[in-house]
């Protein structure tokens, strides 16, 4: 239970990123929100890290450990937090959303190969509708089309290739990297994830301080304005602190849990997409159906199949049906 509420915590703080991010972009470039938000991470993780007091174990991973949450954090923070930015630049937050779903099934299949983790029915139940979801919210998808033309005040136009293959690309680095925190944090606690996210986040702004090293790239990070400046800083803490909880949830339940309630961030991105960026992404009656079909999805996922068989009295069959695994254990 607490691995699905730190999750679902998880998942409102990336919402919130998601539209602080659409906004920033909207006058900045991928560069400049690279170079503010992975750095940014680490004194986060620190921070939180020393008022827990798991700053001290740090220093007892393991070497396989260590390997593990750099290259996770390489993959998602450098990887797919690129390819993320560049998939809302071009299309909106909303629209990019169900091109990244599919990274849960990535996230499961390699769970279930390399970390022998189980589907039960209920658990797949859940995942069906928080795939269905997002899906129906393209209908509306030519109505923003057509409304960001008829705006004469927004130059933004929906780069729909560019958004898709960017779409895709992040979907494979934020799916593949729960496998590597998972593999590296499995039982070792919540709080073992705050320091895990310190090694993660280290790799991967190491990599971004070599690639704003160069004279024209560090020129250009520093010449955004004090405004994007401002929405680039505000995303840096909110995915700083989604990522937090992610690393302790992972820590402490299965990828076959974190990562499907984790496609529950539609639902927050949704509603803090209409308060900050009315006029920059995608609404309308599909949208709203799309996203309760993912609350349902992820309500499915975050109740135990153990705690479905103890409060209620099915049929003999139903129970059966329930406590089947697969692949079979």
């Amino acid at each position: 239970m607490l691995g699905s509420l730190l999750s679902l915590a998880s998942a409102a703080f990336f919402g919130l990123n998601s539209a602080t991010m659409r906004r920033a972009v909207l006058t900045g470039t991928v560069l400049q929100g690279m170079a503010i938000s992975v750095p940014l991470g680490v004194p986060i993780f620190v921070i939180a890290a020393l008022s827990f007091g798991s700053f001290g174990l740090l220093w007892e991973f393991s070497e396989r450990t260590y390997i593990l949450l750099a290259l996770g954090g390489i993959v998602h923070f450098v990887f797919g937090r690129y390819c993320n930015y560049r998939a809302i630049k071009a299309m909106g937050a909303n629209l990019v959303r169900p091109i990244q779903q599919t990274n849960i099934i990535l996230t499961l299949v390699l769970a279930m190969w390399l970390l022998d983790e189980s589907l039960t029915p209920l658990r797949m139940f859940g995942i069906a509708l928080l795939l269905i979801g997002p899906f129906i919210m393209l209908r509306d998808r030519k109505k923003f089309t057509a409304k960001v033309a008829s705006n004469k005040e927004s130059s933004f136009q929906p780069n729909y290739p560019e958004g898709i293959l960017f779409g895709i690309g992040s979907a494979i680095g934020f799916g593949s990297s729960a496998i590597f925190i998972r593999a590296a944090l499995a039982g070792s606690g919540p709080t073992a994830g705050m320091a895990g996210g310190i090694i993660s986040y280290g790799a991967a702004a190491i990599i971004m301080l070599i690639v704003i090293g160069h004279p024209t790239r560090l020129k250009h990070v520093t010449s955004m304005s004090r405004v994007t400046a401002k929405w680039f800083t505000t995303s840096a803490f909110t995915i700083g602190i989604s990522q937090m909880l992610r690393f302790m949830a992972l820590a402490v339940a299965p990828v076959t849990v974190v990562a499907p309630i984790q496609q529950t961030t539609v639902i927050f991105q949704v509603l803090f997409a209409w308060l900050i960026n009315r006029e920059h992404e995608a609404f309308g009656f599909w949208v709203m159906m799309g996203i309760l079909c993912s609350l349902i999805g992820a309500m499915a996922l975050s109740v135990s199949t153990e705690f479905i068989l103890t409060t209620f009295d099915l049929p003999q069959a139903i129970r059966d049906i329930a406590s089947w695994t697969w692949p079979p254990q």
